[in-house]
């Protein structure tokens, strides 16, 4: 195996490939930690804020490798992680021997192991490490990180880990973090017609919403998203912590996986065709409580303007 690096703040050099809703956020609290920072985005004004902190902009995944320790990446779709990863232009290429390369997208488990694989072959490291907690936890570096990796490498990060996370767990080899990632998205999925059908029952019956989550939000109903999204909802702010077009892909990917391991996921699927209903709707770049607005349709209400 090769050496494992030392990592701390003032040392090591970071490298960050995505500057969007959560990227953004995440490696400003690694520069706010002390880590020098190289950044690359396809935007390249999604990345001022961290310019504007100190960051260093690279023109390509590549050149962010060649100057970092140490390469965080989180994307859109696992085409993109390809791309920054393993293209022709991508960190794999710039990265020497010790490297540290770190997938934070929520994709597909075997692309992880096949990056670590490619990686191993280099004498670079691989670690799969997908989140949750959305926007809001990102901002406060309260998310919960999931990671797949070598024990001793996710053990070396653990300075970067408690930068951006709270719950900080290692839950295998290679792919780990991304099927632990899937059991995250499936029980947010059904969750999530839960929290819409609810709200919307609530208002139907001409209940107070504020004073109903009151009542139930502490209780065995309660959940993140009912306690974070249901004011969301009643608000209509329907802003993205987490785009819905994202989240399709996350469900596919889980029911691909489900498909491949023969499981019947009808919870899943259900909430996968709605999903798909709401990006029809023209909210594919809404947040996931957006689904509020599919399921209200369906009865005839115009949540916006109830």
């Amino acid at each position: 195996m090769a050496t494992i690096p030392e990592i701390s703040p003032g040392k090591t050099r970071i490298g960050w490939i995505g500057t969007g809703v959560m990227g953004a956020s995440m490696c400003g609290h690694l520069i706010d930690a002390g880590f020098s920072a190289t950044v690359f985005s396809r935007t390249k004004a999604k990345a001022d804020g961290l310019i504007e902190k100190g960051a260093t902009w690279a023109d390509s995944p590549k050149a962010v490798a060649e100057a970092s320790n140490v390469v965080f990446s989180i994307v859109g779709f696992p085409s993109d992680v390809r791309n920054v990863m393993l293209g022709e232009d991508g960190a794999l290429v710039g990265a020497v021997e010790g490297t540290v390369l770190v997938d934070m997208t929520t994709s597909e488990p075997s692309l992880a192991v096949e990056i670590a694989e490619a990686a191993k072959a280099k004498g670079v490291h691989a670690v799969d490490a997908p989140v949750s907690g959305g926007d809001v936890g990102a901002k406060n570096a309260a998310l919960s990180i999931m990671i797949g990796g070598e024990k001793e490498v996710v053990e070396a990060l653990r300075p970067c880990w408690e930068a951006m996370g709270k719950t900080i767990v290692h839950q295998g080899g290679p792919g780990a973090g991304q099927h632990t990632k899937m059991v995250n998205q499936t029980l947010i999925a059904t969750g999530m017609i839960g929290v819409c059908e609810a709200l919307l029952y609530g208002y139907k019956a001409g209940l107070d919403l504020p004073t109903v989550l009151e009542s139930v939000g502490s209780g065995a109903a309660g959940s993140w998203s009912l306690s974070n999204l249901g004011p969301r909802i009643m608000k209509n702010d329907f802003d993205p912590g987490f785009f819905v077009e994202h989240f399709i892909k996350d469900m596919g990917i889980a029911l691909a996986e489900s498909k491949r391991m023969g499981l019947s996921m009808p919870g899943l699927a259900l909430a996968n065709q709605l999903y798909l209903s709401l990006q029809a709707q023209g909210h594919g770049r809404d947040g996931t409580q957006a689904l509020e607005l599919a399921l209200a349709s369906m009865s005839g209400i115009d949540w916006r303007n109830r």
